[in-house]
């Protein structure tokens, strides 16, 4: 089972990197064996040229070291995700140039549209700034707090991505995948946000009820969008 979550994993990592949201070293991908309490995720500082099966970090749910290299500077965030929402596979995170401007800009993503809506349930949060202890204390563990207390209420599935101020996003899925193709999806309306403000800053969020359609259809309990399964997302 440990092999197949580290092709998953790795997969998801070249995704990201293919994908142009992770130049040079940044950013990283995991996914998680809840059966077993094991985390596969990127190691800290490699090129994603370099990565290998063998060279991802292997580490259990309390973050001991299990094997391969040096787990990324994340860790303690993906874990706090992780213990909190059992129902998440995998997360990532990128540096990704429109989510970062949102981000730095401490804005949320809002909903203007039906792409928007398709996959992101509402707008997508931004988190509180960290305390300067927070930040001396346990910086990571602290971020993925904050992300939490930023979905508080809602369910992590339906707004599966948060932008932490002053940094970068995160966004996750039921497996590394999934986790990669949110990361794709928040680039592309962050972009599609940046460029409706352009032509018109007065811009307001779609109707409520179009935002339900288009969530639901997808993601609903009567879901009817694609071939069954796995079509639904």
């Amino acid at each position: 089972m440990t092999d197949d979550l580290k092709r998953d994993v790795l997969a998801a990592n070249l995704e990201l990197a293919a994908a142009g949201l992770a130049p040079l070293t940044f950013g990283n991908a995991s996914g998680i064996d809840r059966a077993a309490g094991i985390v596969v995720i990127k190691p800290s500082g490699v090129h994603y040229r370099e990565l290998t099966a063998d060279n991802l970090a292997v580490v259990g749910l309390d973050g001991r070291h299990l094997s391969g290299g040096r787990p990324s500077t994340d860790l303690p965030t993906h874990l706090a995700l992780y213990r909190a929402w059992p129902t998440i596979g995998g997360v990532a995170h990128t540096h990704s140039d429109c989510a970062v401007a949102f981000a730095q800009a401490l804005r949320v993503i809002p909903c203007l549209g039906s792409t928007h809506a398709d996959y992101f349930r509402g707008a997508v949060p931004v988190t509180r700034a960290l305390m300067q202890t927070e930040v001396a204390a346990d910086y990571e563990t602290a971020t993925g707090t904050a992300i939490i207390e930023a979905l508080a209420g809602k369910n992590p599935l339906h707004t599966p991505a948060a932008l932490v101020a002053s940094h970068a996003p995160f966004t996750w899925g039921r497996d590394a995948a999934e986790a990669v193709r949110h990361s794709v999806l928040l680039e592309m309306v962050a972009r599609m946000a940046l460029a409706t403000y352009q032509l018109n800053p007065a811009a307001a969020e779609a109707p409520g009820y179009l935002q339900d359609k288009h969530h639901n259809r997808k993601h609903g309990p009567g879901a009817y969008y694609g071939q069954g399964g796995e079509g639904k997302r």
